[in-house]
C-alpha cells in the first residue's frame, strides 16, 4: 500500500521530528487502524518502506495446540507471517497518517514552548493583556506567540487589566498541561517586586546589596529588608535611587502600592524596630528567641502608625521579620517601671 513517506519525513524534519520517531508512531497507528478492520488478525505488525513509499501489514494467526497430560490448556502458537494489508486501506491509512503527523507536530510545538519557558520560572517577563470571553475569571497574557495565564488568585485586588495593555508579570510555574504547556504568571507575588528592583538597581546585580526578605500585601503595601555586602554602600539609598528615581520606577509598575525599605539586621530587636517603620520603636524586648516573639514599645502618638490601617503595618512587619510582634505603649511601660522602682525603694530597709 502506497503512502507518501518521503513527503511526510520532509514535513517532520522541518518541525524537528526525526524519521525514526515518526515511523514508529505511524507504524503503531496503522497497526491499530488495521485491528479495527473486519476480519483483522489478532497479531500484526506494520512494516514501512521509506524508499518505496509503501507499507505492509504482516499478520500471524494463532494455531491451537493439542492438550496433554502435562499441559491440559496449552497456549496457541503463532503461525507464519503473511501479507494481510487490506485492499481498501488507502483512505483510512491516509487519515491515520494525517492524525499522527498532526499529533506529533503539536507535541513538538508544545515541547519547544515548554523548553523556552521552563527556564523562565522565577523570572520577570513582559506580555500583552488578552481578554478571553470564555475564561472571564483569568487574564490571558500574550508573550510572543504563547499565551500565559494570570489566574484570579495571582491578580492584584482592584487592579484592572485592559485588553492590549503591556504588563510585567512574574512566572510562577511552567507545567505540561492536558492541552499543552501551561504558563502561570503572577502580579501579586512578592518576588515580582524583587525582580522589578533588580532591573533598576545595579548594586543588586553586582551583589553589593542584597534583598533579605519581602513582605507584601499586593495593591496596598510592600516592606523590603536590605543589607549591604560592601563597605561604603547605603543599601536603602541604593534601592531608593537619586531623588527617589529607582523606587519610583518600581512603583509605576505596581500602581498605587506603597513601598517601605528598611535595614535588615542579624539582631532581632534591631530588625523588629526597623520593620515597624515609619513608626519609631523606643525599645524592643525579645520575649523568646525560640518562639520568635518580641514586644515593641511605641510612644502613644505613634501607636496607630505602628499598627497601621486594619493592622497592616504590624502584620507586614511580622511577615518581614518572621517574628510575632506585640506592640505596647512606651508611656505605660515607663509608668510601670517608675511605679516598680518606687515600690522597691519603699520596701528596702532604711539605713
Amino acid at each position: 500500500m502506497e503512502l507518501d513517506l518521503a513527503g511526510i519525513h520532509k514535513l517532520a524534519a522541518e518541525q524537528g521530528i526525526d524519521a525514526e520517531t515518526l515511523d514508529n508512531a505511524l507504524a503503531e497507528a496503522l497497526r491499530l487502524a488495521y485491528l479495527k478492520t473486519a476480519h483483522a488478525a489478532k497479531h500484526a505488525r506494520v512494516e514501512l518502506d521509506s524508499r518505496a513509499g509503501t507499507f505492509t501489514v504482516w499478520a500471524q494467526d494463532e494455531i491451537p495446540q493439542e492438550p496433554t497430560d502435562e499441559d491440559p490448556h496449552p497456549a496457541p502458537v503463532l503461525g507464519e507471517e503473511y501479507d494481510d494489508t487490506p485492499h481498501n486501506f488507502g483512505r483510512l491509512a491516509a487519515a491515520t497518517a494525517r492524525q499522527v503527523i498532526s499529533q506529533l507536530f503539536r507535541k513538538a510545538a508544545d515541547e519547544k514552548v515548554f523548553g523556552a519557558f521552563s527556564g523562565q520560572k522565577g523570572n520577570l517577563i513582559t506580555g500583552i493583556v488578552q481578554q478571553d470571553a470564555k475564561d472571564p475569571g483569568n487574564v490571558h497574557v500574550a508573550v510572543g506567540d504563547v499565551e500565559a495565564i494570570l489566574p484570579r488568585r495571582e491578580q492584584v485586588p482592584g487592579e484592572r487589566y485592559r485588553h492590549g495593555e503591556r504588563i510585567r508579570v512574574y512566572v510562577v510555574n511552567v507545567n505540561r498541561g492536558l492541552k499543552g504547556p501551561e504558563i502561570i504568571v503572577s502580579r501579586s507575588h512578592p518576588e515580582l517586586v524583587r525582580r522589578l528592583f533588580e532591573r533598576e538597581v545595579p548594586e543588586l546585580a553586582s551583589g553589593a546589596v542584597s534583598i533579605m526578605s519581602i513582605a507584601r500585601e499586593a495593591g496596598a503595601r510592600t516592606k523590603i529588608a536590605v543589607r549591604a555586602n560592601a563597605q561604603g554602600v547605603n543599601p536603602k539609598g541604593a534601592l531608593i535611587g537619586p531623588g527617589g528615581s529607582r523606587v519610583r520606577a518600581v512603583m509605576e509598575n505596581l500602581g498605587q502600592e506603597k513601598i517601605d525599605i528598611v535595614d535588615w539586621s542579624a539582631d532581632p530587636a534591631q530588625f523588629v524596630a526597623a520593620a515597624l517603620s515609619p513608626a519609631h520603636a523606643t525599645k524592643v524586648q525579645v520575649v523568646s528567641e525560640k518562639n520568635k516573639t518580641a514586644i515593641a514599645f511605641i510612644h502613644d502618638d505613634q501607636l496607630s502608625l505602628a499598627i497601621g490601617k486594619e493592622g497592616q503595618n504590624a502584620r507586614l512587619a511580622a511577615k518581614l521579620t518572621g517574628w510575632k510582634i506585640g506592640i505596647e505603649s512606651e508611656e505605660v511601660r515607663a509608668r510601670k517601671a517608675a511605679q516598680a522602682a518606687k515600690e522597691a525603694a519603699a520596701e528596702s530597709p532604711e539605713e
